[in-house]
Protein backbone atom coordinates (compact mmCIF):
# COMPACT_ATOMS: atom_id res chain seq x y z
CA UNK A 1 0.00 0.00 0.00
CA UNK A 2 1.36 3.65 -1.27
CA UNK A 3 0.37 6.13 0.89
CA UNK A 4 -0.05 10.16 -0.11
CA UNK A 5 -0.11 12.98 2.99
CA UNK A 6 -2.22 16.48 2.22
CA UNK A 7 -1.53 18.78 4.67
CA UNK A 8 -5.30 20.05 5.50
CA UNK A 9 -6.42 22.68 8.26
CA UNK A 10 -2.74 22.46 9.53
CA UNK A 11 -2.97 18.59 10.47
CA UNK A 12 -1.35 15.99 8.48
CA UNK A 13 -3.56 13.47 6.34
CA UNK A 14 -2.64 10.29 4.84
CA UNK A 15 -4.47 8.77 2.23
CA UNK A 16 -3.82 4.89 1.47
CA UNK A 17 -3.53 4.18 -2.66
CA UNK A 18 -4.02 0.65 -3.54
CA UNK A 19 -1.45 -0.47 -6.06
CA UNK A 20 -2.32 -3.97 -6.10
CA UNK A 21 -6.04 -6.08 -5.93
CA UNK A 22 -4.61 -7.32 -2.32
CA UNK A 23 -4.31 -3.21 -1.23
CA UNK A 24 -8.18 -3.16 -2.63
CA UNK A 25 -9.46 -6.07 -0.66
CA UNK A 26 -7.90 -4.63 2.67
CA UNK A 27 -10.03 -1.21 1.85
CA UNK A 28 -13.18 -2.82 1.18
CA UNK A 29 -12.83 -4.25 4.68
CA UNK A 30 -11.90 -1.04 6.12
CA UNK A 31 -15.09 0.05 4.58
CA UNK A 32 -17.13 -3.38 5.76
CA UNK A 33 -15.85 -2.76 9.07
CA UNK A 34 -16.78 0.86 9.33
CA UNK A 35 -20.83 -0.65 8.90
CA UNK A 36 -20.60 -3.58 11.59
CA UNK A 37 -18.07 -3.05 13.33
CA UNK A 38 -16.43 -7.02 12.22
CA UNK A 39 -13.38 -7.75 10.62
CA UNK A 40 -15.06 -9.88 7.99
CA UNK A 41 -13.60 -12.15 5.34
CA UNK A 42 -13.26 -10.83 1.76
CA UNK A 43 -16.23 -13.41 0.91
CA UNK A 44 -18.31 -13.00 3.64
CA UNK A 45 -18.42 -9.34 2.35
CA UNK A 46 -19.14 -10.54 -0.70
CA UNK A 47 -22.21 -11.98 -0.11
CA UNK A 48 -23.19 -9.17 2.21
CA UNK A 49 -22.85 -6.96 -0.88
CA UNK A 50 -26.04 -9.26 -2.87
CA UNK A 51 -28.56 -6.96 0.27
CA UNK A 52 -26.36 -4.23 1.26
CA UNK A 53 -26.02 -1.90 -1.51
CA UNK A 54 -23.64 0.29 0.29
CA UNK A 55 -20.85 -2.68 0.07
CA UNK A 56 -21.58 -3.36 -3.23
CA UNK A 57 -20.54 0.01 -4.17
CA UNK A 58 -17.53 0.21 -1.96
CA UNK A 59 -16.19 -3.80 -3.44
CA UNK A 60 -16.08 -2.06 -7.05
CA UNK A 61 -15.28 1.35 -6.13
CA UNK A 62 -12.05 -0.32 -4.35
CA UNK A 63 -11.28 -2.71 -7.00
CA UNK A 64 -11.33 -0.18 -9.68
CA UNK A 65 -8.75 1.89 -8.35
CA UNK A 66 -6.28 -0.62 -9.19
CA UNK A 67 -6.23 -0.55 -13.10
CA UNK A 68 -4.91 -4.86 -13.33
CA UNK A 69 -6.63 -7.23 -15.28
CA UNK A 70 -10.53 -6.99 -13.67
CA UNK A 71 -10.17 -2.95 -14.69
CA UNK A 72 -13.00 -3.75 -17.50
CA UNK A 73 -15.38 -5.25 -15.28
CA UNK A 74 -14.37 -3.05 -12.36
CA UNK A 75 -15.43 -0.16 -14.52
CA UNK A 76 -18.45 -1.15 -16.13
CA UNK A 77 -19.92 -2.25 -12.44
CA UNK A 78 -19.18 0.87 -11.16
CA UNK A 79 -20.79 2.53 -14.24
CA UNK A 80 -23.97 0.41 -13.32
CA UNK A 81 -23.68 1.49 -9.63
CA UNK A 82 -23.85 5.42 -11.33
CA UNK A 83 -26.59 4.74 -13.61
CA UNK A 84 -28.59 2.64 -10.64
CA UNK A 85 -28.30 4.74 -7.56
CA UNK A 86 -27.05 8.02 -8.69
CA UNK A 87 -23.55 7.30 -7.36
CA UNK A 88 -21.21 9.82 -9.07
CA UNK A 89 -17.99 8.48 -7.54
CA UNK A 90 -15.29 8.00 -10.02
CA UNK A 91 -12.23 5.78 -9.40
CA UNK A 92 -9.98 8.51 -9.49
CA UNK A 93 -11.29 10.01 -6.45
CA UNK A 94 -9.00 9.85 -3.60
CA UNK A 95 -10.75 8.70 -0.19
CA UNK A 96 -8.91 7.07 2.71
CA UNK A 97 -9.92 3.86 4.27
CA UNK A 98 -13.17 3.52 6.25
CA UNK A 99 -15.18 4.76 3.50
CA UNK A 100 -19.09 4.47 5.43
CA UNK A 101 -22.07 5.62 2.84
CA UNK A 102 -24.97 5.57 4.95
CA UNK A 103 -27.96 5.83 2.43
CA UNK A 104 -26.75 4.90 -1.21
CA UNK A 105 -28.54 7.61 -3.28
CA UNK A 106 -27.64 10.65 -5.24
CA UNK A 107 -23.79 11.39 -3.79
CA UNK A 108 -21.66 13.37 -6.22
CA UNK A 109 -18.44 13.79 -6.01
CA UNK A 110 -15.66 15.59 -8.37
CA UNK A 111 -12.79 13.38 -9.26
CA UNK A 112 -10.32 16.19 -7.93
CA UNK A 113 -11.71 15.73 -4.39
CA UNK A 114 -9.09 14.58 -1.66
CA UNK A 115 -11.01 12.68 1.38
CA UNK A 116 -9.10 11.12 4.31
CA UNK A 117 -9.80 8.39 6.70
CA UNK A 118 -13.21 7.24 8.04
CA UNK A 119 -15.32 9.66 6.17
CA UNK A 120 -19.14 9.99 6.47
CA UNK A 121 -21.60 10.40 3.43
CA UNK A 122 -25.31 10.86 3.82
CA UNK A 123 -27.89 10.59 1.01
CA UNK A 124 -27.55 13.93 -1.65
CA UNK A 125 -23.89 15.05 -0.48
CA UNK A 126 -22.43 16.75 -3.08
CA UNK A 127 -18.75 17.88 -3.36
CA UNK A 128 -18.21 19.87 -7.02
CA UNK A 129 -15.95 22.60 -8.17
CA UNK A 130 -15.98 25.35 -10.55
CA UNK A 131 -12.52 25.35 -10.75
CA UNK A 132 -9.97 22.60 -11.54
CA UNK A 133 -9.83 21.18 -7.91
CA UNK A 134 -12.90 20.12 -5.72
CA UNK A 135 -12.14 20.35 -1.68
CA UNK A 136 -9.43 18.86 0.26
CA UNK A 137 -11.30 16.75 3.61
CA UNK A 138 -9.58 15.55 6.55
CA UNK A 139 -10.50 12.22 8.54
CA UNK A 140 -13.26 11.75 10.85
CA UNK A 141 -15.67 14.00 8.69
CA UNK A 142 -19.59 13.59 8.70
CA UNK A 143 -20.92 14.61 5.97
CA UNK A 144 -24.76 15.12 6.47
CA UNK A 145 -27.77 14.86 3.98
CA UNK A 146 -28.14 16.99 1.02
CA UNK A 147 -24.64 18.67 2.03
CA UNK A 148 -23.17 20.56 -0.34
CA UNK A 149 -18.87 21.51 -0.19
CA UNK A 150 -18.53 23.85 -3.36
CA UNK A 151 -15.13 24.59 -4.83
CA UNK A 152 -11.20 24.20 -3.19
CA UNK A 153 -11.93 24.60 0.07
CA UNK A 154 -10.37 22.42 3.62
CA UNK A 155 -12.82 20.88 6.10
CA UNK A 156 -10.67 20.03 9.07
CA UNK A 157 -10.47 16.43 10.37
CA UNK A 158 -13.22 15.79 13.37
CA UNK A 159 -15.61 18.52 11.87
CA UNK A 160 -19.33 17.81 11.55
CA UNK A 161 -21.44 19.03 8.04
CA UNK A 162 -25.00 19.48 9.07
CA UNK A 163 -27.75 18.59 7.02
CA UNK A 164 -28.72 20.52 3.97
CA UNK A 165 -25.56 22.77 4.40
CA UNK A 166 -23.81 24.75 1.47
CA UNK A 167 -20.40 25.22 2.42
CA UNK A 168 -18.02 28.20 0.36
CA UNK A 169 -15.47 28.50 2.94
CA UNK A 170 -13.17 26.54 4.88
CA UNK A 171 -13.88 24.61 7.68
CA UNK A 172 -11.84 24.16 11.15
CA UNK A 173 -10.88 21.25 12.66
CA UNK A 174 -14.11 19.63 14.91
CA UNK A 175 -16.06 22.10 13.78
CA UNK A 176 -19.84 22.14 13.73
CA UNK A 177 -21.40 23.92 10.81
CA UNK A 178 -24.87 24.06 9.19
CA UNK A 179 -26.99 26.52 6.86
CA UNK A 180 -26.94 28.04 3.68
CA UNK A 181 -23.80 29.06 3.23
CA UNK A 182 -22.80 27.13 6.14
CA UNK A 183 -21.79 29.04 9.34
CA UNK A 184 -20.12 27.67 12.61
CA UNK A 185 -23.07 26.70 15.03
CA UNK A 186 -23.16 26.93 19.11
CA UNK A 187 -22.88 22.93 19.83
CA UNK A 188 -20.42 20.33 20.28
CA UNK A 189 -19.06 17.82 17.69
CA UNK A 190 -21.00 14.75 17.94
CA UNK A 191 -18.44 11.77 17.85
CA UNK A 192 -20.78 9.20 17.50
CA UNK A 193 -21.68 9.82 14.43
CA UNK A 194 -18.43 8.42 12.77
CA UNK A 195 -19.12 4.74 13.66
CA UNK A 196 -16.55 2.12 14.23
CA UNK A 197 -13.74 4.52 13.32
CA UNK A 198 -11.13 1.65 11.68
CA UNK A 199 -7.44 2.26 12.19
CA UNK A 200 -4.31 2.84 9.59
CA UNK A 201 -1.95 0.12 11.21
CA UNK A 202 -5.15 -2.34 10.65
CA UNK A 203 -4.19 -2.50 6.87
Amino acid sequence: MRFETYLIDGSEVRIPIPENYSDCVKLIKSDNYRHNGRKDSIFRIWLSSFTRTSMQFSLWYRLSQHKGWAKPLTRYMLNRMKIKCGLFIPAKTKIGYGMYIQHCFGIVINPTAVIGNNSHFSQLTSIGANTQQAAKIGNNVYLGPGSIIVDNIEIGSGACIGAGAVVVKSVQQNAVVGGVPAKALNSLPHPEYIRHPYKEEWL
